[in-house]
């Protein structure tokens, strides 16, 4: 007897009800399914971009802001600071290397960042064409930038003032040129400009003093802690930036800086580390509450699930007696009942699953920079083998009860009933 085959055609004569079931199960695996890609990709985004980072330092305002725009560029800088500031802090004895950023301008979206060769070595990325930026107004383009945005090497464009894909507010008078593509990171690199901090100053200072200024200099030569700001040139009395990557040089650092530079400068230290934690506990209660609902959702099912095979097993009680006395034993009975509960289930489960990677998938698409959010719909995680062990025991535990009574069947007694 095919105990598989058979509890398929008895699941199969009533669609309506297992469609049902089915779906509801379906939804409630998706909801978590989808949580979960999310919170475990973006946690390891946010590791992966922070990583080598122990301090952003940039103008006084929210600390999550100057993460958020300085790190992962998701929100607007909160100001800029001064580089003579900057450059004072750099030499402070608790500092290992700064890393300057400069931001401001965008082209199709892409933010075009000003910045030296340090933020390269911080990602570990290397270029894949071309070369790296050297002169002013050279640019080399993230992975997902020069694929998406249709730049090859040679071209020229010119940005737009802020972060918004609208085409107004164009530096026509400076043209950017490609020089470079980088290697695939998976990480926040691959959706930036890369530029010299000159660059930016240039666009904006709209001045021919700027060129003469920000001369090309030699990058063989030893830097000290001045000119590891600005390794690409010299600097302009007056230029700003919008913040610092930090890097310490001792544990100390830890204590000290932070409530040095926010006490005793004009500008403010966000710990990469503290503020993506709190990212996280702001967006906890609301993960927290879809779970919620989804395992409500999951439970309904499972209740759906033992209502149905209860009422079938009901309406079958004739025919598992004529099944007991053709030969089958109780354990066969108990054991076909639970094939049912565990063939929808796990159906259930898998279309869960699937749904779940499809509507993130769909999310990922609507949104102008899927990259730059570090989530991939196609990826697979280890635990949604446990999301699919977890349904298939709430579908032997929804069919236990029915299961034991068919192990029960009184032969005799069903069919003198008929």
């Amino acid at each position: 007897m095919n105990l598989l085959k058979l509890s398929g055609s008895y699941i199969k004569t009533k669609p309506l009800n297992t469609l049902l079931n089915t779906l509801l199960l379906a939804l409630g695996i998706a909801i978590i399914t989808v949580l979960l890609l999310v919170s475990k990709q973006v946690e390891k985004s946010l590791t992966q971009n922070s990583r080598g980072i122990d301090l952003v330092v940039g103008a006084k305002g929210s600390p999550l802001q100057i993460i958020l725009s300085s790190i992962f560029h998701m929100d607007y800088p909160t100001g800029n600071i001064a580089l003579s500031e900057a450059k004072k802090l750099s030499r402070n004895r608790l500092i290992k290397n700064t890393i300057p950023l400069s931001l401001g301008d965008s082209y199709q979206g892409y933010r075009i960042v000003g910045t030296n060769y340090d933020y390269l070595d911080l990602y570990q990325v290397e270029v894949s064409e071309g070369a790296r930026w050297e002169k002013p107004l050279e640019v080399t383009l993230g992975a997902a930038v020069a694929q998406q945005s249709g730049l090859s090497l040679g071209d020229t464009f010119a940005s737009s003032h802020g972060f918004m894909d609208d085409g107004l507010n164009v530096h026509d008078e400076q043209q950017f040129t490609v020089v470079g593509v980088l290697s695939p990171t998976q990480g926040v690199v691959d959706n930036l400009i890369l530029t010299s901090l000159e660059s930016v100053w240039q666009v904006h200072d709209h001045s021919s003093e700027t060129d003469t200024t920000h001369a090309e200099v030699d990058h063989n030569h030893e830097h000290d802690h001045d000119e590891a700001i600005t390794k690409q040139g010299l600097p302009a009395e007056g230029d700003q930036i919008t913040s610092l990557l930090v890097q310490f040089r001792s544990p100390m650092a830890v204590v000290q800086l932070p409530r040095y530079i926010n006490e005793r400068t004009n500008m403010q230290a966000a710990s990469p580390p503290f503020e993506t934690a709190r990212l996280f506990s702001l967006i906890g209660v609301g993960v927290d509450m879809l779970q919620g609902f989804a395992y409500v959702i999951v439970v309904i099912a499972a209740l759906s699930i033992f209502i149905a095979l209860y009422n079938s097993l009901k309406a079958r009680r004739y025919d598992l007696a004529v099944m007991r006395s053709l030969g089958a034993s109780p354990r066969v009975l108990f054991t076909h009942v639970i094939l049912e509960g565990l063939i929808i289930t796990l159906v259930g489960c898998l279309l869960g699953l699937l749904l779940g990677h499809a509507v993130l998938y769909v999310a990922t698409q609507l949104y102008a920079r899927p990259g730059q959010l570090g989530i991939a719909a196609g990826q697979l995680l280890t635990e949604e083998l446990w999301i699919l062990g977890g349904s298939l025991l709430v579908g032997l535990i929804a069919s236990l009860i029915p299961a034991i009574q068919a192990y029960r069947t009184n032969i005799s007694q069903v069919l003198a009933e008929g």
